[in-house]
């Protein structure tokens, strides 16, 4: 009898240890109720067809209530296309990732040199670190459609892989989320250079995966 009691209490003990490992771990994978900044984990799987900005911003949205994302936010995708810009989509800041740390205070700190964007910063929505140069594979192209101050490029041609509506011709201006690597301004984080083209082949093959920025807008 003395044994089927200790091996009962050998069992609970176990049983409660394992869930107080559950509820650390799952507490651990919730993003800070500040995060306001995030890079997508996964793209739309169609290169840069994202569904135009209403897709890109509705996969914001899901990618942060998946993650158990707090508050009533208004998610918005970091792109820049023929109906307009990106810095003008994403609200006032400041943002903050998925750790609580901030990214930037406001909009015009964000396309500064005084922001705080780095690889071990950017942090998706699960507060991961994403592959960038010299990882396998290299994944720190990230989708943006912009120039360095966050607007649409005036100097012609597509930029925007038909304002991200197209996964076959076209392309589209990448940022590195590194801060390294190439192209004409390699340590830009949203305008180092334009992508191969659209499809995700293409993306895959320029040092990408059909990533992008997603900031909340209030």
């Amino acid at each position: 009898m003395s044994l089927h009691r200790t091996a009962l209490k050998a069992l609970a003990l176990a049983f409660l240890g394992a869930a107080a490992f559950l509820t650390t771990l799952t507490s651990a994978q919730q993003p800070s109720p500040q995060m306001s900044f995030f890079i997508t984990s996964a793209g739309s799987g169609r290169g840069a067809n994202l569904g135009g900005l209403q897709g890109a911003d509705a996969h914001c949205a899901m990618l942060a209530k998946q993650a158990g994302a707090a508050g009533n936010r208004t998610w918005r995708a970091y792109l820049s296309t023929q109906a307009g810009n990106a810095r003008d989509r994403i609200g006032k800041g400041p943002w903050y990732n998925a750790k609580g740390v901030m990214i930037a205070k406001d909009v015009d700190d964000l396309h500064s040199d005084k922001n705080n964007l780095t690889k071990e910063t950017q942090l998706t929505e699960k507060g991961t670190i994403v592959n960038g140069r010299g990882d396998n594979p290299n994944m720190h192209d990230i989708l943006t459609g912009s120039g360095l101050d966050g607007r649409a490029p005036t100097g012609g041609g597509d930029t925007s892989c038909n304002n991200f509506t197209s996964d076959t011709t076209g392309s589209a201006m990448v940022g590195h989320h590194d801060r390294g690597g190439g192209g004409t301004n390699p340590s830009s984080w949203n305008s180092a250079h334009a992508s191969k083209g659209c499809s995700q082949d293409n993306l895959v093959a320029t040092g990408g995966n059909g990533f992008f920025y997603c900031f909340a807008a209030n």
